[in-house]
């Protein structure tokens, strides 16, 4: 009786040890591409990478010039087309921070943000002091609007793939409907198992 309960005592020892994780923190500016799936750097990366495109085009000029003072943007819906779940808003927000750190565009809230900011200023008409109160009407109306897809193509052969994914965005005048810029960033990856 002694001999099975060592056995099973140094069986669940094993198990134990054979089960265990160790998890470490590392810096999310250097996240390893683990999975060779779609992850933070890829999206931070990009959206970096696009937004100076973007900046560098002529539209801006152009827009300064004929304006004399900088354009407003609204960052839009991103599709992800691809094949693997990818939080699109993650990607969004990274577009958001961008042209924020430029400084070159004014941004303005969208979607569900800006529904729930104006839900304040209509809860504030009855219910703040009149010296705090926020105006309907003042709001910055965006000129352009940024939208786009994250798509993929997978090519896979026994233990070996590859993954590429490319991102379209598309820099729109929303008064004329005419597109300003067109611009695109491919990301490959080859995963062997």
């Amino acid at each position: 009786m002694k001999s099975i309960f060592v056995c099973a005592l140094a069986a669940l020892l094993m198990f134990t040890s054979a089960c265990s994780r160790k998890v470490t923190r590392i810096d999310p500016a250097e996240t390893p591409d683990i999975s060779g799936s779609w992850n933070n750097t890829d999206s931070r990366l990009t959206a970096e990478e696009m937004i100076s495109q973007v900046l560098a085009a002529n539209w801006l000029n152009d827009h300064n010039t004929a304006k004399g003072k900088k354009p407003v943007v609204i960052v839009g819906m991103v599709t992800n087309k691809s094949h693997e779940h990818i939080e699109a808003e993650t990607f969004m927000k990274d577009l958001e921070r961008s042209f924020i750190n430029t400084s070159k565009v004014g941004l303005v809230q969208s979607g569900k943000k800006r529904e729930e900011l104006r839900a304040e200023k209509a809860d504030q008409q009855t219910n703040a002091t009149a010296s705090s109160l926020k105006k309907f009407g003042m709001e910055k109306g965006a000129d352009y609007i940024l939208q786009g897809s994250i798509n993929s193509i997978v090519d896979a052969f026994k233990k070996k793939k590859t993954v590429t994914y490319q991102i379209n965005l598309e820099l729109t005048n929303i008064e004329t409907n005419e597109v300003v810029w067109i611009g695109d960033k491919k990301i490959a990856k080859y995963v062997k198992n």
